[in-house]
């Protein structure tokens, strides 16, 4: 079901950047049909985006990976962008992130260049109309589903919005660096135990938590493929089982595996651990070549954190 019907074009495309798609918060609840919830790797920054300019917290943004798209503004609007460093720019000036700006037709929205992380999020009030599926915008790009046609943006696209702008609109919102994700280049992430921990030896558990992680090449949306000491296993293969997000799967190369958001619904690697979910918003500021460390903690502490960070989101409002 697409969106679009006759609201306002918002954005026209100028440059896409390097990897550019609609996303939402994904589509929880479809795992029993092997389908992955997807959405925004950073959900916080997602869901900080939209609050700035007064949306949902799921309402559908773009994912801007690496590098930002350049926007031409085609209607007024709010828009913010959270998450990493691009440098954004309006009209050839720098602005603030984490900040929503009002920009009138005509303005374009650009990016300088990196300056630390991997994905940016735009949010525009009012939504982006997107191509829905299982009742979520979220680009699925595995079956080419959500998002605009289930592909990045390209040249040219024009993106509309969802819905009504919320009125007044109101520019100015900001959330402080102090309630944001504590981004870093090599975060600890909150994990709790597996059920499959048992099988690494006590030297191997020191390891896993007490070694620097490289992420590799082989990463994507689906998982990153990490680097470092071997962490051998014992026993016999596991039946395939249930696996989410922020999985910590061990296959026969003893190094780890993170699932990510459009990460497989079941497998049979070993799963020595589980990353926090809101340290998810952590690793998926990581590029390949860049480090994380895995901080053994209770699954009442990771609770408990989780609730304290997304409670930092009131302060928006």
């Amino acid at each position: 079901m697409n969106e679009t019907g006759d609201q306002a074009p918002q954005f026209k495309v100028q440059e896409p950047g390097v990897f550019t798609a609609i996303q939402d918060l994904g589509r929880p609840g479809r795992r029993i049909a092997g389908v992955p919830p997807g959405g925004a790797m950073d959900r916080f920054a997602l869901a900080a985006a939209n609050l700035l300019v007064g949306n949902p917290a799921g309402a559908a943004g773009l994912e801007c990976a690496l590098t930002g798209p350049t926007l031409e503004i085609l209607d007024r609007c709010v828009l913010a962008v959270t998450g990493a460093d691009f440098e954004p720019t309006l009209n050839g000036r720098t602005v603030p992130g984490w900040t929503g700006l009002f920009c009138a037709p005509g303005d374009r929205l650009s990016f300088g260049g990196r300056r630390w992380g991997a994905r940016a999020y735009v949010a525009a009030a009012g939504g982006l109309a997107a191509d829905r599926w299982l009742g979520s915008a979220a680009t699925y790009l595995l079956i080419g589903r959500g998002g605009l046609q289930g592909r990045p943006l390209k040249r040219d696209d024009v993106l509309h919005r969802a819905g009504a702008a919320p009125r007044p609109l109101v520019a100015g919102r900001e959330l402080p660096q102090p309630f944001r994700p504590p981004y870093s280049s090599e975060p600890e992430l909150m994990t709790v135990a597996g059920p499959q921990l048992g099988r690494i030896k006590a030297a191997g558990k020191r390891l896993l938590f007490g070694q620097p992680w490289t992420v590799s090449s082989d990463a994507d949306r689906m998982g990153y493929r990490l680097e470092g000491p071997e962490l051998p296993t014992t026993g016999a293969d596991v039946v395939s089982f249930g696996l989410t997000s922020g999985c910590i799967q061990l296959p026969p190369s003893g190094q780890p595996i993170l699932l990510m958001a459009d990460g497989q619904t079941a497998g049979g690697y070993p799963v020595v651990g589980g990353v926090a979910r809101c340290d998810l918003s952590l690793a998926a500021q990581l590029l390949p070549g860049e480090s994380l460390r895995f901080r053994e903690t209770h699954v009442e502490t990771a609770q408990a954190e989780y609730r304290s960070r997304w409670a930092a989101l009131a302060r928006i409002r």
